[in-house]
């Protein structure tokens, strides 16, 4: 026998959400919608800090915060409310498909990231994996996500070998910079360096003084035991 849409609604997660939005009618099409789909919309907020404190009087299962507000914005209230609340689930809902924003709401306590062009369907979906303990992401999120998780862990991996060799990552450095350093710890003077890579000798002498600063080293003989520590040089 096949489910009628009124069982199908009655058999959704009664989740308890909490809007936050600043346009007055996405917020109202968007509690319409939850509605009709079964869920039980509790409150909406029009900026940061009225969602921090309508979390605080009426304790929703689920936020759905957008990131642009005035005054207080989605990420400052997610680490707000999520550093006082940290049971409740925070959701982003943004037009936002900005690395940066994606990032730092997770790294603020976001519990899913999703875009605002999503099809209610999808956004159902979402919102009933996230009751079984799911993260809302999307598959292209999740993949940017995960990138930079192997690009952090790859940075520490190369922190972490740079202190056992007893200096900063050359990767610090750029290009030309490595080039100049591998040179120069090769015994070539300046002079020679700037006939090598036709550079002025004061654009050696420039380029040397950024290799100092960066890897926090004080004169040109530190420069080449460095270089020999970490293999650019022999």
């Amino acid at each position: 026998m096949t489910d009628s849409p009124s069982h199908r609604v009655s058999a959704t997660p009664r989740l308890r959400i909490l809007l936050a939005d600043d346009h007055d009618l996405f917020l109202e099409g968007l509690s319409n919608l939850l509605r009709a789909g079964g869920y039980e919309v509790i409150g909406g907020a029009r900026d940061g800090l009225e969602a921090l404190q309508l979390a605080r009087a009426l304790h929703p299962d689920v936020i759905l915060m957008d990131i642009r507000m005035p005054g207080c914005d989605g990420l400052t209230a997610t680490r707000l409310i999520q550093a006082e609340m940290p049971e409740i689930k925070i959701v982003m809902l943004t037009t936002s498909a900005e690395d940066e924003d994606l990032f730092e709401a997770i790294k603020s306590g976001a519990s899913g990231y999703l875009l605002k062009n999503l099809q209610p369907d999808e956004l159902f979906h979402y919102l009933t994996g996230l009751s079984r303990g799911e993260a809302p992401l999307s598959r292209e999120l999740s993949a940017r996500l995960l990138r930079e998780f192997a690009r952090q862990a790859d940075a520490l991996d190369e922190h972490a070998a740079a202190d056992l060799r007893g200096g900063p990552p050359a990767s610090e450095l750029t290009p030309r910079q490595r080039e100049i350093l591998a040179l120069v710890a090769g015994g070539m003077t300046y002079k020679e360096v700037g006939a090598a890579l036709n550079l002025s000798e004061n654009t050696v002498k420039y380029h040397m003084g950024e290799v100092l600063q960066r890897l926090h080293l004080k004169n040109r003989e530190q420069v080449v035991a460095y270089a020999r520590r970490t293999g650019l040089t022999r």
